[in-house]
């Protein structure tokens, strides 16, 4: 008797608890339900998987909703592009493996994480290189320069397609950077890119490899003092609440490559590949220059919330770039073709 009880007991608890979570589960509200599509794309003939890790609160990102929109309603309803930002496929290392063997079609990708798929796709991340709104734009206008980097996978299995962003490269700090002697103080969090590794060796500045995801605690209890990012990412996912400084280093532009697997593009109809290559490319181009905006929206709210803007001098970015002389070479090298030069050429104001 006491152990039928006893068990009716636990099951009632069972119960109960999973009701609980069931109603908290029901509370939590859906970071993304203002981007729900206003269609039933169930009755589509064909489907696009495409992936990102961040938020579409940044128009980079949010690109990929408005390719959604776009795409359903020039193929009439034929092809349906499920994207699926905030990392719902995982981390970009493991989408970009399943990238290459089709289980995801497309990807939003960091550029310090495409250059997994190819060395030539590092060239947007070395210093004042690809360091401007403007900069962006004549490279990807250039036909034959963006089409040695459409088709830079050496195995043929990614195209990269076109190029959305997420604002200018600098210094987040918790303590004021104003020049080059105040940042060899600061321990900088980087991304897990051999290319920032090698760009941080150089300069000679201490720095700290590390998932993005760590970086809010590390942020707070003080195991880093400085984030390389941009004034976008910082101001919306809130570090500038802990790290109050920034400095306009201006080196890079954040960006998101838009890889597709060739192969299941190649399978598409004709006329379905036609209408989502030129979405992205237009959807791109609009991405683009809101990201200009966005930027300076951001920069304007983060001062209003007391973040502090700092400019580095010309003097202290002309000693980065000559300290950088063997990340250029070594890069060059990797990249091959004379591409590096060809590029830095055509860019040259």
């Amino acid at each position: 008797m006491l152990k039928r009880t006893l068990k009716g007991c636990l099951v009632a608890l069972l119960g109960a608890g999973l009701l609980a979570g069931s109603a908290l589960a029901e509370d939590k509200p859906d970071p993304l339900a203002a981007w729900k599509p206003a269609f039933d794309p169930g009755g589509a003939e064909y489907k696009y998987i495409l992936s990102n890790v961040s938020h579409p609160a940044i128009e980079g990102v949010g690109v990929g909703y408005k390719i959604r929109d776009k795409v359903w309603e020039k193929s009439g309803g034929r092809l349906f592009v499920d994207f699926r930002p905030l990392a719902q496929l995982g981390g970009e290392k493991d989408v970009i493996s399943k990238l290459k063997l089709g289980a995801v079609h497309g990807m939003l990708s960091s550029s310090v994480a495409a250059a997994n798929v190819a060395d030539k796709l590092g060239i947007v991340n070395l210093p004042y290189v690809v360091d401007t709104f403007e900069k962006l734009d004549r490279f990807r206008a250039d036909e034959k320069l963006f089409n040695e980097f459409k088709n830079a996978d050496p195995q043929g299995k990614v195209l990269a397609v076109d190029i959305t962003g997420y604002g200018t490269y600098g210094w987040a700090t918790t303590t004021p950077v104003r020049t080059l002697a105040d940042a060899k103080g600061v321990n900088f969090r980087i991304a897990e890119a051999p290319v920032n590794t090698d760009i941080y060796k150089a300069w000679d500045l201490k720095f700290t490899v590390m998932p993005w995801p760590d970086v809010p605690q590390a942020l707070q209890t003080g195991v880093i003092s400085g984030l390389d990012h941009t004034p976008i990412v910082c101001n919306i996912t809130k570090k500038f609440e802990v790290a109050k400084y920034f400095t306009d280093v201006a080196y890079a532009q954040g960006l998101f490559v838009h890889l597709i697997n060739k192969r299941w593009l190649e399978k598409l109809p004709a006329d379905l590949q036609k209408i989502l290559l030129d979405v992205i490319a237009e959807e791109s181009a609009a991405a683009r220059a809101r990201t200009a905006t966005q930027q300076a929206e951001q920069i304007a709210k983060a001062k209003e919330n007391g973040v502090e803007f700092f400019p580095l001098s010309a003097a202290d970015k002309a000693t980065l770039v000559q300290k950088a002389a063997p990340v250029y070479k070594d890069w060059g090298a990797k990249i091959g073709d004379g591409y590096l030069d060809r590029v830095q050429k055509a860019l040259t104001d």
